[in-house]
């Protein structure tokens, strides 16, 4: 069992909550500010129902390949599924939450729906 199921096991199950793994190299510049825009992106448009791990591949460089990642800063979202992948510095807001499949009526309940209006 990989680390990274391990820490699954210890989450609730079925809670609808995001899991989200981000893949650094060590405290490098670019690994920071993809974890402190992450942080700040959670924190909007997810408060509370979010889990965020960090996984340094410089200190496990075997999950680089157990999990396929090619580039750090990589973020993956293992729950809820399927498995979503975003490569950079998550600059973006809008890139992430479209790369994790995130549109403004899941994050802001009272956003007009696409294709409906809104009462």
């Amino acid at each position: 069992m990989s680390e990274a199921t391990r820490e699954r096991a210890s989450l609730p199950a079925s809670t609808g909550d995001y899991w989200l793994q981000l893949y650094v190299a060590g405290p490098a510049p670019r690994s920071i500010a993809a974890l402190r825009n992450l942080e700040e992106i959670c924190a909007e448009h997810l408060p509370g129902r979010h889990h965020i791990e960090v996984i340094d591949l410089m200190k496990h460089p075997h999950l680089a390949k157990a999990d396929n990642i090619l580039a750090v800063p990589t973020l993956v979202r293992r729950e809820p599924g399927p498995v979503r992948k975003i490569i950079g510095n998550l600059s973006s807001p809008a890139r992430v939450l479209s790369g994790l499949d995130l549109c403004a009526s899941e994050t802001d309940p009272f956003a007009p729906r696409k294709g409906g209006s809104h009462v």
